[in-house]
């Protein structure tokens, strides 16, 4: 088993360890699309996946296979034993090493990388760069199918890495944790609106997980500008933070900056904004 640099991983050390024992490559593309009334829907990104990947690489179906069947709201974390089935599923077994990657800014291989956390794996790592930087780099792609190897997954939850609309509530109330608002700041001041309601939770700060990527190389920023990112946002270690955005994807990018510097009291609101919004008595504000 190959110990990774979690939470992020370079191209450089994925071309070097293609071939080591127990290492699974998940690539996590999911297509968004804007709808006609402003709001974004979003598919399996297989379609892209087929025409080539990281050779070895296994298709991770982020919103079929990732998410709880069993409830309404989208995309929130399966349960225990859906999870320990998706996995396995994917060759993931508690020996594994895990590198995920998308072709987009990272916030779904971060979500599958916060899920696998949630879970009790920390042996997994975001491709940093993902498949943009992969392929400016000239490095192998592949087109073939590879089939998974059936995995031994035991999950071990750890359930404080998510939190609930309650306790988001009392944390505004109780001014006991900093809310980190993970979408763009036209969505947060609200002069934006894709969710049915404007604006932001109560008492939220802004920090874009967009920002968090460096647009020439479409990897993390370096650790001091991240730093400088969250202090420019109000975002200090004294305090838990916990991270939202409108399905908990977004979230989970911010989720793993932080963590790459350290913070190691973070939360996601994985209901956020798509429940948030659904309830006319959630404090919301704009502005």
């Amino acid at each position: 088993m190959a110990t990774l640099p979690t939470p992020l991983v370079s191209t450089d050390w994925l071309a070097d360890n293609l071939s080591a024992p127990g290492l699974v490559i998940l690539d996590c593309t999911t297509a968004q699309q804007q709808t006609p009334d402003g709001s974004y829907a979003f598919a399996p990104g297989k379609d892209a996946y087929a025409k080539g990947h990281v050779p070895g690489a296994v298709f991770c179906n982020v919103i079929e296979t990732l998410a709880d069947k069993d409830d309404p709201r989208p995309l929130m974390m399966p349960k225990p034993e859906a999870f320990k089935t998706a996995m396995e599923a994917l060759g993931v077994s508690d020996a594994s090493s895990v590198v995920l990657y998308d072709r987009g800014n990272h916030a779904w291989a971060a979500r599958v990388w916060w899920s696998l956390k949630t879970y009790g794996f920390d042996n997994a790592a975001v491709l940093d760069g993902g498949w943009a930087k992969w392929t400016a780099e000239d490095r192998p792609v592949s087109t073939d199918t590879p089939e998974a190897q059936p995995g031994s997954f035991t999950p071990k939850h750890h359930p404080q890495r998510i939190v609930a609309k309650e306790q988001v509530l009392t944390a505004i109330d109780g001014n006991a944790a900093t809310l980190i608002h993970s979408l763009s700041r036209e969505e947060f001041t609200g002069e934006k609106q894709v969710m049915p309601r404007a604006g932001r939770i109560k008492a939220s700060v802004s920090a874009p997980a967009n920002a968090l990527i460096d647009p020439e190389t479409g990897a993390y920023k370096q650790k001091d500008a991240l730093l400088a990112h969250y202090q420019t946002a109000g975002v200090s270690r004294d305090r838990p933070v916990i991270t939202y955005c409108g399905g908990g994807v977004a979230a989970c990018s911010n989720t793993l900056a932080l963590t790459l510097l350290g913070f190691d009291d973070v939360a996601v609101y994985d209901g956020s904004l798509a429940e948030w919004t659904a309830d006319p008595d959630a404090p919301m504000e704009t502005g």
